[in-house]
């Protein structure tokens, strides 16, 4: 099994071939190819690459599927006994990806 832990956006996550992840917003547009370079992990089958911190000559290909928001998050304060109540809302912006190659 092909796989790769890449770092983007302050997170790390596995990736095989084919697979659909949501990540924070990457600056590019809809449809266009993007490429990972921080490669932490390379294993396929039995080789397995371990980066220090990143794997040389390593990189991960995918297309951008989608740009949006999350659904609002609601973020509420309240201290009790002094009336103090804030509410705010928050919606995070993300880019769905699908890897392309390996």
């Amino acid at each position: 099994m092909n796989f790769a832990i890449i770092q983007t956006g302050g997170k790390q996550y596995k990736v095989s071939t084919g697979d659909k992840i949501k990540v924070e917003k990457l600056s590019a547009k809809e449809g266009d190819k993007f490429v990972f370079d921080k490669i932490l992990l390379l294993a396929d089958g039995e080789n397995v690459k371990i980066g220090n911190p990143y794997v040389e000559g390593a990189k991960v290909d995918a297309k951008i599927l989608k740009q949006a928001r999350e659904r609002k998050k609601i973020v509420f304060r309240y201290h009790s006994k002094t009336r103090l109540r804030k509410k705010k809302g928050h919606r995070q912006e993300f880019s769905e990806v699908e890897i392309t190659s390996i």
